[in-house]
């Protein structure tokens, strides 16, 4: 590792004026990893921030970025090598996702939602106890979908929240897959749907039952994979948010949609013990916020050198109050990369309860500090930075949005936390 900032010319450099968000040699990073890192900034630096002003007005799907993604082979980016995929873990993936974050957020934030189809199904599902059936089952499942992301340039999305408590796993999914005759016929609707209208499956979380009057429960949860053309399948609502515009997450709604069974993304059951010994998969959302919080401070620092394009050529670094912010964001986005890599690094199947409480405390923190370091940045930049035509107030709106996302929102975390901190597996006050 102490070659690599020699030897290694991809990583080495310095792309485009930005050095990576985690220094392959300081944070210790493979080659894999810091090459994949190298990879997905320069395509992200030098194709999608120039496009992300005009996404971001226009609350469009950033399809180009898209054909860029699929051109350069990063459609398949957690896809297992055997499969023709790029193979990448939990913590590789997300290294690279927060590149993607730091020039276009909602580029990233749809990416993960697509690329969950495939970390869950190919990492996860590989360190999870399944029979020799299963397996068999799960491996011509997932070649199916592989095989039209790799080969067809297929998008895959990730349709999770209701509007109730399942998307928070407290109770089922009310969207569910009665089975019938060769499959299942689904019926439901899913909120702020990201990339409805513009991705060509939808991994829907439902409900399977055996019959129309069965009791819903958890522990039937099915991942089904949903042709967006088939019948019964549309979108609605209209899409005018205050950040992550180019999401387009408006309502997926299916009605008596028939899914035959060999679309499914998860054998029976599987979907379900991920869930609960997989805790680090809800944490996927995050690297889009990682690479926001890295891109206010950023631009702070090109802004008060002088060096911010669009902006004259003026600097601003002497004053103390300008060198006393800088300082509080740096420490702020140190604090924040360090427990994040930190509760990625550690992911694993059934956690540690310590390990899970970081991963709280990293979900927490680095969707509040995100928009506290956009905010610093505001302040610290003056009015100037507000102008649409800098990315600093997109990188403000687009920052709030994390926090509010399922299923570990802020305030889940935090539940979640003291509940934790204070009762043990089993302890209850009442009696």
């Amino acid at each position: 590792m102490d070659d690599l900032r020699q030897n290694d010319g991809v990583v080495a450099n310095v792309l485009d004026g930005d050095s990576p968000i985690f220094d392959p040699v300081d944070w210790r990073l493979s080659n894999f990893e810091a090459a994949l890192c190298a990879e997905t900034r320069s395509l992200a630096a030098g194709r999608f921030a120039a496009r992300a002003p005009g996404i971001d007005r226009a609350a469009r799907f950033p399809t180009e970025n898209y054909a860029d993604l699929h051109a350069n082979d990063l459609m398949g980016i957690c896809i297992p090598k055997h499969f023709g995929g790029r193979g990448a873990d939990l913590r590789a993936y997300m290294l690279a996702a927060a590149e993607i974050g730091r020039y276009c957020g909602a580029t990233a934030l749809t990416f993960n939602m697509h690329v969950s189809s495939c970390l869950w199904t190919g990492f996860l599902a590989d360190n999870l106890p399944m029979s020799a059936d299963q397996r068999t089952s799960h491996d011509a499942m997932r070649h199916r979908h592989y095989h039209r992301i790799l080969k067809e340039g297929a998008i895959y999305a990730q349709p999770f929240s209701e509007g109730g408590d399942a998307a928070a796993g407290k109770t089922a999914f009310e969207t569910t897959a009665l089975i019938v005759d060769g499959g299942w016929i689904i019926n439901g609707r899913k909120i702020f749907a990201s990339l409805s209208g513009h991705a060509d499956y939808y991994g829907v979380l439902c409900t399977e039952l055996a019959a129309a009057d069965a009791t819903p429960s958890r522990a039937n949860t099915m991942y089904i994979a949903i042709d967006s053309r088939a019948a019964g399948v549309s979108v609605e609502g209209e899409w005018d948010p205050l950040g992550m515009r180019g999401t387009v997450s408006r309502t997926l709604v299916f009605k008596d949609v028939f899914v035959p069974f060999e679309e499914q993304l998860m054998p029976r059951g599987v979907y379900f013990n991920a869930a609960r010994q997989w805790p680090h998969m809800f944490m996927t959302l995050t690297p889009s916020y990682m690479g926001i919080a890295q891109a206010a401070y950023d631009f702070t620092i090109r802004y008060l050198r002088g060096e911010q394009p669009g902006t004259p050529p003026v600097k601003r670094r002497m004053y103390a109050t300008k060198q006393l912010a800088v300082a509080q964001m740096k420490i702020m986005l140190e604090q924040t990369k360090s427990l994040w890599f930190q509760a990625i690094t550690e992911a694993r199947p059934n956690p540690s309860k310590d390990a899970l409480m970081r991963a709280w405390a990293a979900q927490y923190s680095v969707m509040e500090n995100a928009n506290e370091l956009a905010q610093l940045a505001v302040r610290t930049c003056g009015g100037q930075a507000m102008l649409r035509s800098l990315p600093l107030e997109r990188l403000y709106r687009d920052s709030r949005c994390g926090a509010l996302m399922l299923p570990w929102t802020a305030e889940l975390c935090t539940k979640m936390l003291g509940e934790s901190l204070l009762y043990e597996t089993g302890e209850s006050d009442e009696g």
